[in-house]
């Protein structure tokens, strides 16, 4: 551990290289394999392009963006960054081109680090760059590419940088010069801002979070330390590297525990990627993951499909031995009784002996859990996890808090909650008269630590305005139960409000209809001071070929069904009060998806753009006689769904 006042992501590096040296520290996929790079191999890169982008007349507190899929040419770029002073301002892949030169131009970007797959984009918006001396700085092998699109586009190649010529440069400075970065290097305090990272913008434009050193280094402490990471403990980056989530377990969490990172193969860009997940997770035979709902969801997904697929006998084995395991198991937390134990052990053991284990090693075979993050993590998805022998353990946090809050671990866990919260922050749950709630009672999670960012870059308003007293309001709902462990609820902004004024928070009945139903993929509910409550849903296209026989009108009755089908189910039973639960629905045309931006980035919905864009259908479900229009178009949509 570092020292009071000296805790710095170049002091955690350079103590890693020392401890871990040779060591594996960051992987990729070549032709010829998987290549590595070592803890002492990383920092000597990263010293490297500090050298190189000194050298340029990058100055300390300057900020440098990087637009790639994760690779260790990722890290050490921002290792880079970060040992010379300047701030790392890091972008989702998952951008549109016109949502970038906001961001470049609010942080007034010197340069940029990005790849192949993300030079196009870049190159598209270069026009609307306020910095027209920016350096974009090629991370992949094949300059003469980059140079020729960047003479086609009419940039001038003085402003083109090749990453591995800037190793080359960097070298040569520091064999000239060993003293090179060490002013710099020992002017870096704890204080100073790592990461910019911006928000989604799904209100306004997006606010660029300023994270510090002890941000990262409090919070990746207390994740590694309460997972107890072995020493070369192996994942698989999936997630978005830009994400702090992945930033504070996976890049400074490995300088604690020596993890071990592999990067999903993304050569030929996103699509690629996605298809090599099955394929890299065999390879790497990961010890755990880094997920988040959707993701895990799509998984769950594919398996039942697998499983379907065999036949009604297995079907029939695989859903008997789920409910064994959560009978057996419960919460995870509370004992079982002995008798569960005793009825349920049959169907359990053949279910895991026959089916659990082969969906288990789908993962590489080696995985001791995943854990969740993101979003709220549904309490179905935790059971079908928890039961096949490969739990998601799921924790609370946001990027203001650089990012956990709370977690779920092998050593403490109830399915359901969000664990409990990190050693060294206090949380409290404040009810809306201002006064602290009691075990049980709901409010809005408040929590104070050396987590909490610096604030918003150029943004002292909105900073006073979830920051006060030291304490970061966080926007989000939830309750402390009576073993301490966090439920958390949904977002403040996202509250159903019912006629009679009461409120209540979307997200899990939501999750229960997805998880619950066999044709409905998607749901949004709504009720904006009205008598009842309604959805938007899309559907599964592809199920919903098995209603082919079927008329539009019979069709339609099975998916209402379909809708509260979650009402019937063990996780649900009960749960949500009748005023909530959606009595009307609309089939959305089309799925809520990146591209019309009724998802964000991280996957969740936005829901003022769906409800933007479906005001209409939306307010005819509560007109008179409108439940009849509605149906009528919700006719016609599954009418050309059977007919393709």
């Amino acid at each position: 551990m570092l020292e009071k006042g000296k805790r710095t992501i170049p002091g955690l590096l350079e103590k890693a290289a020392v401890i871990y040296r040779d060591l594996p520290y960051l992987s990729y996929k070549r032709d010829e394999g998987w290549k590595s790079y070592s803890y002492s191999q990383t920092k000597e890169n990263a010293f490297f392009i500090a050298a190189a982008l000194r050298s340029y007349g990058i100055k300390k507190e300057d900020r440098i963006a990087i637009i790639s899929e994760g690779s260790p040419m990722w890290v050490m770029a921002e290792h880079g960054i970060i040992c010379c002073g300047a701030i790392s301002v890091p972008l989702s892949v998952k951008l549109l081109p016109e949502e970038i030169p906001y961001r470049f131009n609010h942080s007034e970007v010197k340069a940029v680090f990005t790849s192949k797959n993300h030079l196009e984009k870049i190159i598209s918006i270069d026009s609307q760059i306020e910095n027209k001396e920016m350096l974009i700085i090629y991370l992949d092998e094949d300059y003469d590419h980059f140079e020729k699109q960047l003479i086609a586009n009419d940039i001038a190649t003085s402003r083109g940088r090749s990453y591995w010529k800037l190793l080359e440069e960097g070298k040569n400075i520091l064999e000239k010069d060993p003293e090179y970065l060490q002013e710099i290097l020992s002017g870096i305090v704890e204080d100073d801002v790592v990461n910019i990272c911006y928000t989604s913008g799904t209100t306004g434009n997006p606010k660029g979070i300023m994270l510090t050193h002890v941000n990262y280094y409090c919070n990746a402490k207390d994740g590694t330390s309460v997972f107890k990471l072995k020493k070369g403990f192996r994942t698989l980056i999936i997630l978005p590297i830009d994400h702090s989530f992945a930033h504070t377990v996976a890049i400074y969490g490995a300088l604690f525990s020596a993890l071990d990172l592999y990067f999903i193969d993304a050569r030929g860009g996103i699509v690629n990627a996605l298809k090599n997940i099955p394929i890299n997770l065999l390879e790497v035979k990961p010890d755990f993951i880094l997920t988040v709902p959707a993701l895990s969801g799509n998984f769950i997904s594919k398996m039942k499909d697998g499983v379907a697929a065999k036949g009604k006998f297995i079907n029939a084995l695989f859903q008997s031995g789920l409910k064994a395991a959560n009978h057996i198991f419960g919460n995870g937390f509370d004992s079982t009784a002995w008798y569960k134990k005793v009825i349920y052990f049959i169907p359990y053991k053949i279910a895991s002996l026959l089916i659990f284990k082969k969906l288990k090693d789908v993962f590489g075979g080696n995985i001791d859990y995943m854990v969740g993050g993101g979003a709220l993590l549904d309490i179905a998805q935790q059971q079908f996890y928890y039961a096949i022998g490969c739990p998601v353990f799921q924790g609370y946090g946001l990027t203001e808090a650089a990012p956990i809050i709370s977690a779920n671990t092998p050593f403490h866990h109830k399915l359901g909650t969000s664990g409990r919260i990190m050693p060294s922050i206090e949380c409290k749950i404040m009810k809306d008269d201002g006064s602290e709630a009691a075990k049980g009672e709901k409010g809005e999670i408040v929590i104070r630590g050396e987590n909490i960012m610096k604030g918003y870059f150029r943004n002292e308003e909105d900073t006073r305005g979830c920051i006060r007293g030291g304490w970061l309001w966080t926007g989000d709902l939830g309750y402390l139960d009576d073993d301490d462990f966090l439920v958390v609820t949904g977002r403040n902004k996202a509250l159903l409000i019912s006629e009679d004024g009461e409120k209540y928070s979307p997200e899990e009945i939501e999750e229960a209809i997805v998880n619950s139903s066999d044709f409905i993929s998607q749901a949004m509910i709504y009720n904006d001071h009205k008598k009842f409550t309604s959805a938007v849903v899309t559907l599964d296209h592809l199920k919903l070929k098995k209603l082919k026989d079927h008329a539009p009108e019979e069709a339609f009755k099975v998916i209402k069904e379909d809708l509260h089908k979650f009402k019937n189910h063990a996780a649900y039973k009960g749960k949500f009060p009748l005023k909530w639960t959606p009595s009307s629905l609309y089939i959305a045309h089309e799925q809520f998806s990146e591209e019309n931006k009724m998802i964000n980035s991280t996957l969740k919905m936005v829901r003022h753009k769906i409800t933007s864009h479906y005001k209409r259908e939306i307010e005819m479900m509560y007109e008179s006689g409108g439940s009849k229009k509605v149906e009528a178009i919700n006719l016609k949509a599954i009418e050309r769904v059977l007919k393709k």
